[in-house]
């Protein structure tokens, strides 16, 4: 899913445009015993209730793709001997409403946790009528098809106990004591399936979400789709970011970094220009070509090839966002920390001076210290 696919189905988590016929929960202590089991439907609840559930959704199809969201793919030719796979298409085309599917499904997620807090889970069903959209063809004629999404939504959240703290009650205009409570948090996983891609269903793949880009959840992810869990970003960051670093030996420099991060940037902004939703992925031959340009030597440029393979596979692709961040390029030191518009690197160089390295930063505008505005004398 791209996130044009994604917004579209997020635009659906509001009291106008859904059309959640149910809600099933479960609510599990840490110790993994079921303390409520129930059903729901947003017909008749109350607005405040309602946009509540309804944000936990829009919530659980948050963050940023190869990160927060991971396309699960199914095995075509094992996904009819798949009982997960079979599981999880008769929840959504039997709307949530066979009890036993529902029972099953909820104590395979229980017994792939090991909480510390008491958690819930929540399982929806919604069936989206993709609206009309006109495409002209070659004899002029107009596609005017369309069809209902049907799909499930699954968020894990903790449930965590306040502390009793003073509260203002503005009917008695006064502040009282509050009791502890059990507050529903942020989903920390959940998915959606099947996947929506170019504005119908992909039943051979599912949006997986972990609130933790650190912490994939690879036991929840098992018991779920009984597939291996995509390596989570921060490892793909840090396994990247040691290659570099451990095969391009004193090849490894600043310029080469900065070569790296500008030439994701160019590719982000044709992205941007040709108007691509789709993430942006690198692979070692792109990276390659960078450290050749660089005039990174040969024998690295192998020892880097070997690794890459070794880690992640000759063919794979890895997000964009876990090799380099979009937002911003940071240089450290023990002692400072420099960080610089994604887009102006330019600003930013290295000299050997006098028997020392320094970092130099062009300083032509506004400068300030400590909040106040300084001159640079020249």
């Amino acid at each position: 899913m791209n996130k044009k696919d994604i917004a579209e189905i997020k635009r659906r988590f509001n009291l106008e445009h859904n059309n959640i016929t149910c809600i099933r929960g479960c609510y599990v202590n840490d110790q993994g015993q079921v303390i409520s089991s129930f059903t729901r439907s947003l017909v008749g609840m109350a607005q405040e209730e309602a946009e509540k559930y309804l944000a936990i959704f829009k919530r659980t199809l948050s963050g940023n793709q190869g990160q927060n969201l991971l396309d699960i793919d199914f095995d075509p030719e094992a996904m009819e001997s798949s009982p997960e796979y079979r599981l999880l298409t008769d929840l959504k085309n039997t709307a949530l409403k066979d009890d036993e599917a529902v029972e099953s499904f909820f104590q395979q997620i229980i017994g792939s946790l090991q909480p510390e807090d008491h958690y819930l889970i929540l399982l929806m069903h919604d069936g989206y009528d993709i609206p009309y959209r006109s495409k002209e063809d070659d004899s002029g004629m107009a596609d005017m098809g369309t069809e209902v999404f049907h799909y499930i939504l699954c968020s894990v959240c903790p449930v965590r106990l306040t502390k009793p703290s003073l509260s203002y009650d503005a009917g008695k205009n006064d502040f009282r004591s509050k009791e502890s409570d059990w507050i529903v948090g942020a989903p920390e996983m959940g998915f959606l399936f099947p996947a929506f891609e170019e504005r119908a269903a992909n039943v051979n793949q599912a949006l997986y979400y972990t609130r933790d880009t650190a912490e994939g959840h690879g036991d929840f992810v098992n018991a779920v789709f009984r597939s291996a869990l995509p390596m989570p970003a921060d490892r793909q960051k840090e396994i990247f970011q040691s290659i570099l670093q451990e095969t391009l030996e004193e090849d490894c420099s600043y310029e080469v970094m900065q070569a790296v991060h500008e030439q994701v940037m160019e590719r982000l902004e044709e992205r941007r220009q040709e108007k691509n939703s789709d993430p942006l992925e690198i692979t070692k031959y792109d990276v390659a070509d960078v450290l050749k340009e660089c005039g990174v030597s040969t024998a690295h440029m192998e020892a880097f090839n070997d690794k890459y393979d070794m880690e992640f596979g000759r063919q794979a692709r890895i997000p964009a966002a876990n090799i380099t961040n979009p937002k911003q390029f940071e240089v450290k030191t023990p002692s400072v920390v420099i960080k610089v518009n994604s887009d102006r690197t330019d600003l930013v160089e290295t000299r050997f001076i006098d028997g020392h390295r320094y970092i130099l930063i062009r300083a032509d505008e506004d400068v300030e210290v400590n909040g106040v505005s300084v001159t640079i004398p020249e």
